[in-house]
């Protein structure tokens, strides 16, 4: 008889993230990324692996050492493998043959590259790489030395970010490598960002996409260009309104399609898909009427490195396949270049957090993970996805038991349908009574769905009920939903997470109503604090990387003047609704024992919102504890050092089996 059990933050170090699977051009193999973690050093290794499609196939590892080695991209006649690692310092680009031997670095520039694109005759790849305005791509990097501290000039509102930290004068541009000899031929040099998207078929251009506004830090469009590689001139297609990105060209050349949005509800708005035609200009929405946010939406916090595909073109260049969120799952869809409607390809509760498509031969290869199955890659065909087979088997633990949810539906504020789930704790007993934790997601404008939770199972592990739930301003559910909690935090969105409560209390009498924790992280830390503060019902709470005070942080966040006005509805001539707004208004009413998680270099909600919330609380004499996590960001829980990832986990846990 085997032994079972539940998942343990130990498991971590366990575990494999499998993304990013990618055909070869023949469509009779594929490769893909797997990431481990180094327990020793404590890092993640990232590699390239290379196997046949086909039911029973060995994958066949390409890449190995340290480092990560990400970004593959098959050379369009399939006998070469381009991609992107970081094994000598910064990441450059690497090729490979196909018939074997060691990869041969291509590129050796000082800022890095990124984001690497083959040309239709395979002779050239384009990419991107962060130069000063004084530099091009072919100085020389500067032999490193020990430097006194300078002090960083300050002269624009976006001059920091919680990915890349401050602004240091860097503009990403575009430039091409030749892939025999090795020559370098740098295409723009602007002062603004330039990201790259795609290489015509006819080879004389390069969708690429940037904001070239005079004053960014007051402009919030982002459009897409092409890049006349002949001239290096930009030639704008999109016209300034909107946000609009993950440009493809068809196969025939004759349309760009574009993801993007007009901008009418902010950050909150849906993504749709266009249809851009070369030859006269004219742009349609191709999705318009349908309520669903195109892209993925669905919040999880285990797989490293997962890129969303965009949109992929069929052959026949009569219509593109995409991912698009909805009722808790991503999944995969179909809509024709003719306008001829959406079709589900590949429906189910699931999360489609990867793909790759060959439509010549009617198949598809989808990364897909469910509430019991960490994430591996499934084979199907385009045109009956009803029958799969699994072309991996990096996550099959026999000795794991998972905690599956039950999907719940209830009545939330002003009579809205709310939907969420319920785990039971592993090992469950009929008869017996357990402790709850409320689990609130972050964004606000994300979904929780049906993915991995590596958080929740861990909790299950150790006899929580878990109870997750997608209140107003979450995605999935259509427009008017997610836009509904702007100007409304500690509101509608309070009261559904409330009443979630109220409705799993009444109808499972397994669930302690006097142990009850809840957590969250960002808009789910503030939705936590607002919680402690208006309500004694919780015995436990953990906030994470929160916002406390939405009037310091409309100065401090690297998104803190436009996140606020667009979603409290007021700047700093409104202080009192900033105020009302702000948890930390009623930290004398908090009763609740509160544990404190903030990374120091969170520069997205920055610490001091954790500082002031605990310096309240303790000259109130509240029961509070502090953890900060040193060097990590707003991403610790998905992509931090492994060790603090574990030591965070262990925190959560240790602080609700102490307090219920």
């Amino acid at each position: 008889m085997e032994v079972t059990r539940g998942v343990v933050s130990e498991d971590l170090y366990q575990f494999t993230s499998v993304v990013n699977p990618l055909f070869a051009p023949d469509g009779q193999s594929f490769v893909y990324m797997r990431t481990t973690i180094d327990k020793e050093s404590d890092e993640y290794q990232a590699h390239l692996f290379f196997q046949k499609a086909e039911k029973g196939a060995e994958p066949v590892q390409w890449t190995f050492g340290k480092g990560k080695n990400h970004s593959p991209r098959w050379s369009p006649n399939g006998k070469e493998l381009a991609f992107v690692s970081n094994r000598r310092g910064k990441n450059q680009i690497y090729v490979l043959s196909v018939n074997g031997g060691e990869a041969r670095q291509l590129t050796f520039l000082a800022s890095g590259v990124s984001s690497p694109v083959w040309s239709p005759d395979g002779k050239k790849l384009a990419f991107t790489t962060s130069l000063k305005s004084s530099q091009t791509i072919f100085d020389e990097e500067e032999e490193k030395k020990e430097e006194k501290p300078v002090p960083l000039e300050v002269t624009k509102m976006r001059y920091k970010s919680d990915s890349a930290g401050f602004w240091q004068g860097h503009f990403k541009q575009v430039a091409v490598v030749d892939v025999k000899s090795g020559e370098l031929t740098q295409l723009t040099a602007e002062g603004y960002d330039v990201n790259l998207y795609d290489w015509s078929p006819d080879g004389k251009y390069l969708a690429v996409g940037a904001n070239p506004t005079e004053d960014a830090d007051l402009s919030f469009t982002y459009d897409v260009f092409l890049l006349e590689m002949a001239k290096k001139e930009l030639i704008p297609l999109t016209d300034g309104q909107g946000v609009f990105y993950h440009a493809g060209f068809s196969p025939d050349g004759k349309h760009l399609g574009l993801i993007g949005h007009k901008r009418e509800f902010e950050n909150a708005t849906h993504p749709e898909i266009w249809l851009y035609q070369l030859a006269d200009g004219k742009m349609s929405c191709l999705t318009s009427g349908w309520d669903v946010a195109v892209g993925d939406f669905l919040s999880g916090d285990f797989h490293q490195g997962a890129v969303t595909p965009g949109l992929i073109w069929k052959d026949d260049s009569q219509g593109v396949y995409f991912i698009a969120t909805e009722q808790g799952n991503t999944n995969l869809y179909f809509v024709d270049a003719a306008g001829g409607g959406i079709q589900p390809v590949l429906a189910g509760e699931q999360d489609v957090y990867g793909l790759t498509i060959h439509s010549a031969s009617d198949k598809a290869i989808a990364a897909i993970s469910t509430p019991t199955d960490i994430g591996d890659l499934y084979l199907f065909s385009l045109t009956d996805a009803s029958k799969r087979e699994k072309l991996t088997t990096c996550n099959v633990l026999k000795e794991m038991e998972f905690s599956k949810p039950e999907s719940i539906e209830f009545e939330g504020a002003n009579g809205w349908k709310v939907h969420g789930w319920l785990m039971k704790p592993v090992g469950f007993e009929e008869g017996k009574k357990y402790p709850l934790i409320l689990e609130i997601h972050g964004g606000p404008h994300m979904m929780y769905g049906n993915t991995y939770m590596n958080e929740f199972q861990i909790l299950a592990r150790q006899g929580f009920a878990v109870l997750y739930v997608n209140p107003r301003g979450s995605h999935g559910y259509g427009q008017e939903f997610v836009d509904a909690v702007r100007g409304d935090y500690g509101g509608g969105d309070y009261q559904d997470v409330m009443l979630a409560v109220d409705y799993v209390l009444n109808q499972y009498d397994f669930i302690d109503e006097k142990r009850l924790g809840v957590t969250g992280g960002s808009y789910g830390g503030f939705m936590t604090n607002w919680i402690v503060g208006h309500t004694n019902r919780f015995k436990a709470a953990v906030t994470q990387r929160s916002i406390s005070n939405w009037i310091s942080f409309y100065g401090v966040s690297d998104i803190g003047y436009y996140f606020t006005e667009w979603q409290i509805a007021a700047d700093l001539n409104d202080v009192p609704t900033l105020w009302k707004h702000s948890p930390l208004a009623y930290v004398e009413n908090v009763e609740t024992p509160l544990l404190i998680l903030h990374s120091e270099k969170d520069y997205r909600c920055p610490i001091e919102q954790a500082e002031q919330l605990f310096i309240a609380l303790k000259r109130l004499g509240k029961k509070t504890k502090f953890i900060r996590f040193p060097e990590e960001n707003h991403e610790l829980s998905r992509s931090g050092k492994p060790s603090l990832r574990k030591s965070r986990l262990d925190y959560i846990v240790n602080w609700f089996l102490e307090q219920l």
